[in-house]
């Protein structure tokens, strides 16, 4: 991830280095050796054959010593200073490409997810969204897996216990992806990142009653933007679908509940594994490995398997490949979120996630040719900014705190 330097060692032409070369040439005298290779500081190779010749260099060196060491010292302090400020400035720009190479591949990635879903969702016109859900998390399941046993990345072993403790967040988290996959098929993009912003209203109110934290006033201001903006967004609405509304409401309550509930579970989660910690890939192999038989059995409660068995689309290979896709980037949405975090903070990862729905709105609304009005565009990009606001006031909350 982040950039190495390379360590700086002892200058070449220090005293220690010429007193070390002087006592491997004593000791290639006593041995007996007929000739040896000696380097003078200046880089000129001397051939010294005898031992006469070997202590007249080696008592020369040592006389001279006092006199080069004046020289070399500011020569090597130059070049030292020299050498840092390279690795400094390359050690920099390294970290610049780093975190905006990240940065574009979790905002892609994002993008690309919603997109694909609804575009697996309204254009195929796939009704069997839990299905998806499956097939994508079992997706993740599989790579991660395989990472896992490579030696690539490191995850926790899945224990009895782990699995009690983590059980209720799972649950909570495969009906936020199901409920997220309803209201995608009939609300379009530029509206469901709006409505997601009631989210956030959501979780501070229950930070606020949970966990006793307190918002600045700022953060409550652009968290009514966000209420104004989906009441006015809704309103305006030409394509509004009271289901995908519905739905949507129900995903932004699971999502804050999500959220709020991993706080609590993650320290006993902590507590139960081998080497009490819980990392981002064995969180992922955990969600996604314990939704597959919920999974399977919501198919079942919601009667996926009769529209299975009877849709032409599963004997289309370019289907498959479609949702495929959406597996992969389902999964890289979490590495290259946690690999952006890593280079850069919360702050930035947080006010580039809002703005991230920018493009992703425009994109939505273009690709799927969207009907809109003056009004409700301006509703969405009210929220939109809304969005970018409550970051930067979360930013100042946090940094205050």
């Amino acid at each position: 991830m982040g950039s190495r330097s390379p360590s700086l060692g002892a200058p070449l032409d220090s005293s220690d280095s010429v007193l070390e070369r002087n006592l491997l040439e004593d000791k290639a005298a006593r041995s007996g050796e007929r000739s040896l290779k000696f380097h003078e500081p200046n880089g000129v190779l001397d051939q010294v054959s005898s031992p006469v010749r070997r202590e007249v260099v080696s008592r020369s060196s040592l006389a001279m010593k006092p006199f080069e060491n004046d020289e070399v010292d500011l020569e090597d302090g130059k070049l030292e200073k020299d050498r840092e400020k390279t690795i400094r400035s390359n050690r920099i720009v390294k970290l610049h490409n780093q975190a905006l190479l990240s940065g574009l591949a979790y905002c892609i990635s994002s993008c690309s997810m919603i997109l694909v879903n609804k575009f697996v969702l309204s254009s195929y016109d796939f009704n069997a969204g839990i299905s998806l859900m499956l097939y994508q998390n079992f997706v993740s399941v599989v790579i991660v897996s395989i990472l896992s046993l490579s030696g690539i990345i490191s995850t926790e072993p899945l224990t009895w216990k782990l699995i009690k403790v983590w059980l209720p967040v799972n649950v909570i988290f495969v009906g936020m992806l199901i409920t997220s996959m309803f209201s995608l098929k009939y609300i379009n993009v530029a509206m469901v990142t709006v409505l997601k912003n009631v989210t956030n209203v959501i979780t501070a109110v229950g930070e606020m009653y949970l966990f006793k934290k307190h918002h600045d006033s700022r953060v409550w201001a652009a968290l009514f933007l966000m209420i104004i903006s989906a009441i006015s967004g809704g309103i305006t609405d030409i394509s509004f679908h009271a289901i995908g509304y519905t739905w949507q409401i129900i995903n932004c309550f699971l999502t804050a509940s999500y959220s709020l509930t991993l706080r609590r579970v993650m320290d006993t989660a902590k507590q139960v594994t081998k080497s009490g910690s819980l990392n981002e890939f064995s969180m992922v192999l955990l969600n996604n490995t314990l939704s597959l038989p919920l999974g399977l059995l919501l198919i079942f409660v919601f009667n996926e398997v009769d529209y299975l068995s009877r849709t032409p689309l599963l004997r289309l290979p370019v289907f498959w490949m479609v949702m495929t896709l959406s597996g992969f980037l389902g999964l890289a949405i979490s590495f290259t979120s946690m690999w952006f975090l890593h280079q850069t903070g919360a702050t930035t990862y947080s006010l580039v996630g809002s703005l991230n729905k920018i493009p992703l709105s425009i994109a939505g609304i273009l690709l799927f040719k969207v009907p809109t009005s003056l009004e409700n565009s301006a509703s969405i990009l009210f929220g939109l900014v809304a969005g970018v606001f409550f970051a930067r006031a979360k930013m100042r909350d946090r940094s205050q705190s």
